[in-house]
Order: structure tokens, then C-alpha cells, then sequence
């Protein structure tokens, strides 16, 4: 989800993702530091080292502690999807690199979507909605929508739960982390798509809800 509407969308963008695109750069063009420079460590790119999930997660865990904290500063607040995403990235990134293994960043949107799907279908259960408090400076709905809405969503956040763990468990790494990203955002952005015809069933707007995001 982005931060407020006012911010200014590179910083919304380095937010949401600034802590994936840096975890998929590193895999993919295997971005690590080495002894040397000016400063005692230098950039290395490429190389005959093999693509290190391990390795990428240091990205991972730096670009979302940076991309957190240029939205505090950005406007003194962090929105609630991309504060519980980035909270994750550090957790599961910190685990994995305490253990050395990769299974933890790999089980962390199963657990980011699972923790997403819970609070969407227990604010159901208590008469609250959640993804109003989240959405609806964003977009107009009626309770009756916003309602079917939120159980949309909870069951969107569960299937990619259950397909991220099918992914990670039956194919390679390199299959994975595109996946992860941008799999994973190009599959949200489909499902909230999917939703525009019961925005303009209610005529509030004709914009699709933004997609969620899980950094």
C-alpha cells in the first residue's frame, strides 16, 4: 500500500519496494563488497561467484531498514502494509543471516500474507475493517463494498501464501526470486484490476484500489 497520496510517488515507490529491488539486483548481478578503496570495502559486480540468496539478503535487510526510514522522514509516519512488510524483511532477513539459511527470507511472505489474511478476516469477525482504515483516504466505497472488499483480499493474501510455499519448495532459487519480485507485485496488481468492476458498480470511483504491497 503507499503512504499518503501527498507524498511524492519515488518516495512512495522506495517504500513499497525499495528493499526488493535491492535483495533482486544483488542475486541477480551477484552485487557484493570486498576488501579495498578508499573507504576499506569496494563494490563488486558480477564475476564467476555463484547467484548467494545468503549474500542478497544483506541487501535485502539494508535497502528495507533505508526504505523505512526515508518514510518516517518523509512525512513522520509509515503506513501500516508497508511498516509490517519491512518489519518482516529485517526479522526473517536477520534470521537468515544469523543461521545462514536462505529458508527464512524464502518463508517470509508465507508469513507476511498469512499475518495480512488474519487481520483482514478477524476484523471481520470483531465489525471492523481494516483495509477501510487502510484505503480509505484512497478510494470511496460503501460498508456493504468495502466489506466484500476485505474478504477479496484476505483470500488473495492467503493464495499467495500457499503459493509462495509451493514455489519455494519445488523450484530453483533463480525461479524464486522472480517471483518474489516481480511476481509477486505483477499478481497483485492483476488482482486489484480484477476489483474495478465493483468500484464502478458503486460509482465512487472508477480508479482499481491500489495494489497491496509486501516488501
Amino acid at each position: 500500500m503507499a503512504i499518503n497520496p501527498k507524498t511524492h510517488p519515488y518516495v512512495r515507490a522506495l517504500v513499497d519496494y525499495g528493499g526488493l529491488a535491492a535483495f533482486l539486483a544483488a542475486y541477480f548481478f551477484k552485487l557484493r563488497l570486498v576488501p579495498g578503496g578508499a573507504l576499506g570495502w569496494s563494490l563488486a559486480i558480477g564475476g564467476h561467484v555463484k547467484p548467494d540468496l545468503v549474500a542478497a539478503t544483506w541487501w535485502l535487510v539494508g535497502g528495507s531498514a533505508i526504505s523505512l526510514l526515508v518514510g518516517l522522514v518523509a512525512e513522520r509516519r509509515i503506513a501500516p502494509m508497508p511498516l509490517i512488510a519491512g518489519g518482516f524483511a529485517l526479522v526473517f532477513g536477520g534470521l537468515t543471516l544469523l543461521f545462514h539459511d536462505p529458508r527464512f527470507i524464502k518463508i517470509k511472505p508465507t508469513a507476511t500474507n498469512l499475518v495480512f489474511a488474519a487481520a483482514l478476516f478477524g476484523g471481520q469477525m470483531l465489525g471492523r475493517n481494516p483495509l477501510k482504515w487502510m484505503l480509505g483516504e484512497a478510494i470511496a466505497l460503501p460498508d456493504e463494498a468495502w466489506r466484500t472488499l476485505t474478504l477479496r483480499y484476505a483470500l488473495f493474501f492467503l493464495s499467495m501464501a500457499a503459493l509462495n510455499e509451493i514455489i519455494w519448495r519445488t523450484q530453483p532459487d533463480a525461479v524464486w526470486v522472480v517471483f518474489r519480485m516481480p511476481g509477486l507485485w505483477v499478481l497483485a496488481v492483476l488482482f486489484s484490476l480484477t476489483q474495478t468492476p465493483l468500484m464502478m458498480k458503486h460509482l465512487h470511483t472508477h480508479q482499481p484500489p491500489p495494489p497491496p504491497s509486501e516488501s
